[in-house]
């Protein structure tokens, strides 16, 4: 049996998301099984793999969508399996969606402000909120202060009391991964984030993606179907087929795996979960 690697102290530190086989069956169908991650402190790691693998279900199951049916995962080294989705989201992870899923019909602005709601910093109790005391308004005028900065940062600052459903796509995903920043998160799991553009529009989210990662100091997990995208800027994979993991490693070295080359050509077809 090949031993397992022992890391020191501060190597465990560094590791921001681990899952040890991580596994959820649905009526007896394994559709993620024996998942095992080690992603450190600000990489860019890439979950991958042909339509119908279990990526999204894999997400799912990190942020409190599904609970494990097998398996454990950790946070800096705090086991979170079987927390809710709100608690995982004030753990410190946040994430976006295949399909964009913004509050269409509030301002920019209202739409980053809304994921503030479980940062500690910006809180207010029942009453407060209520009665609108003294420090519900000035905990308001926070909010709203950072959630300026942080659209400034992206770009759509002068767009901050436009209505989210009248941004471009383009802008729209922009909008998603800011809101996702404002949780304060340790790591940003991003669902398919070039879905949906353009040549020119991939290069621009690969530079936001690298922006985003050095500016907020996290860790960014993705799935993508572009590999050029995921070539690009991935320091890593993990390669998903059938809810089993064919391999992982270095990106290059990943992408040339014969196994995976054969599951892509030779993948299902689309399910609407992965």
């Amino acid at each position: 049996m090949e031993e397992k690697e022992v890391l020191t102290p501060q190597e465990e530190k560094e590791i921001i998301i681990k899952t040890e086989n991580l596994g959820i069956s649905f009526r007896g169908l394994k559709a993620v099984q024996n998942l095992n991650l080690e992603i450190r402190k600000n990489q860019l790691y890439g979950l991958i793999g042909p339509n119908g693998a279990g990526k999204t279900t894999a997400f799912n199951i990190i942020t409190g969508v599904y609970k494990p049916t097998t398996g454990k995962y950790y946070l800096c080294g705090e086991d979170v399996t079987g927390l809710s989705q709100q608690e995982i989201c004030k753990k410190g992870i946040a994430r976006t969606f295949q399909n964009i899923r913004l509050y269409n019909n509030m301002s920019v602005i209202q739409n980053v402000m809304v994921g503030m709601a479980n940062n500690p910093m910006y809180h207010c109790n029942l009453a407060q909120t209520l009665f609108r005391t003294p420090r519900f308004f000035k905990t308001e005028r926070a909010m709203r202060q950072a959630g300026k900065e942080l659209l400034q940062v992206f770009g759509l600052y002068e767009l901050r009391n436009e209505q989210a459903s009248n941004l471009p796509y383009g802008k729209q995903r922009k909008l998603e991964i800011a809101r996702a920043l404002a949780t304060n998160p340790k790591l940003l799991l991003l669902d398919e984030p070039a879905a949906g553009m353009n040549e020119e529009e991939t290069r621009e989210l690969m530079n936001t993606i690298r922006f985003v990662r050095d500016k907020f100091d996290i860790t960014v997990l993705l799935i993508e179907h572009d590999m050029k995208l995921v070539s690009g800027i991935c320091d890593e994979v993990t390669v998903l087929n059938f809810g089993q993991v064919l391999t992982q490693g270095p990106t290059k070295e990943a992408l040339a795996n014969k196994e995976v080359i054969k599951a892509y050509l030779g993948g299902d077809d689309e399910d609407g979960n992965n």
